[in-house]
């Protein structure tokens, strides 16, 4: 009996514990993150380059390699195999000149992204900053779950138009997907918890067993929606033309702690669930006690 309230008390907290990440890691924004500050840096220094008169600018991480060193010794081109396989090999990280003003051409903020909105980073950028200082920019946009066309180039092909509207149908739909599991999840879980606890008060196994039962279910629905939420972020940096939609290498990006919150609530929502559905087999077995005949008239 003390195994059994001991297994049911622990469920129960960790179910409370995974109750309040989840609580968490909805109400704040830090889900995904991006870091634009080297490119933005790399860009500024692109466009503060000389363009004097007779002034050739040459770098590295701007310009493609154009032609090989010629060796000034014949007897140098044979160890200059290796150096020459090299070279070549670094023409396809380097990016050219174009390539590089149409990634320059995109404004990039440093970024955080939740459930709910999209917020500029503070102290990531002075400019925008100062911008939102001013009241001429928001800090925060939130994030639409209606489906709003977004403003294309008219030059586009009518193909790759609906391409692109279609992509945009599917990540709503994922999006959606995503607040309307964890919402179910949150409630599913809650709804169990009060039945646990009302299991744990009366010393009912099969309340305590539908608990679990229910934090199970909570758990899956948190499994759909973390991963509709991963599969939602790698769409849409995968989407097509991704000289519109894509990010520059030089852009870090990755998870929050938000969605480390969420993870985390949806291990002990599913530990939990396991520890409540077995301390019902601690149980003693019921066994019905048998009741002699009563004395009647003398007769057995």
């Amino acid at each position: 009996m003390a195994a059994m309230r001991t297994l049911t008390v622990a469920g129960l907290f960790l179910a409370f514990c995974a109750l309040g990440l989840i609580a968490v890691a909805i109400s704040t924004d830090n889900w995904y993150e991006t870091d634009a500050r080297r490119h933005r840096e790399r860009c500024k220094n692109y466009s503060n380059k000389r363009n004097d008169p007779g002034y050739i600018y040459i770098s590295n991480n701007n310009l493609p390699l154009r032609m090989l060193p010629k060796e000034k010794n014949v007897e140098r081109k044979s160890s200059s195999v290796s150096g020459e396989m090299l070279l070549r090999s670094k023409r396809h990280f380097l990016p050219p000149a174009p390539a590089m003003e149409s990634l320059c051409s995109r404004h990039f903020n440093s970024t955080i992204t939740g459930l709910w909105r999209k917020c500029h980073r503070e102290g990531f950028d002075m400019e925008t900053d100062d911008l939102i200082f001013k009241g001429l920019v928001q800090r925060c946009t939130p994030i639409k779950y209606y489906y709003s066309s977004s403003v294309l180039p008219r030059n586009l092909p009518i193909n790759l138009t609906k391409t692109i509207r279609q992509d945009e149908w599917h990540a709503l739909h994922l999006q959606r997907m995503t607040v309307s599991f964890i919402g179910m999840a949150i409630s599913i879980i809650l709804f169990g918890w009060i039945i646990g606890v009302l299991g744990c008060c009366k010393e009912h196994d099969l309340m305590q067993y539908v608990a679990g039962l229910l934090f199970l279910m909570g758990g899956t629905c948190c499994i759909i929606s973390l991963c509709t939420c991963v599969a939602g972020i790698n769409f849409e940096l995968s989407r097509y033309p991704r000289y519109m939609f894509g990010i520059p290498e030089d852009i870090s990006h990755g998870y929050g702690w938000s969605m480390f919150c969420a993870w985390g609530g949806l291990g002990l929502t599913l530990l939990a669930g396991f520890l409540c559905t077995l301390a019902p087999s601690l149980y003693p077995p019921h066994t019905p006690v048998a009741q002699k005949p009563r004395q009647e008239n003398g007769c057995v």
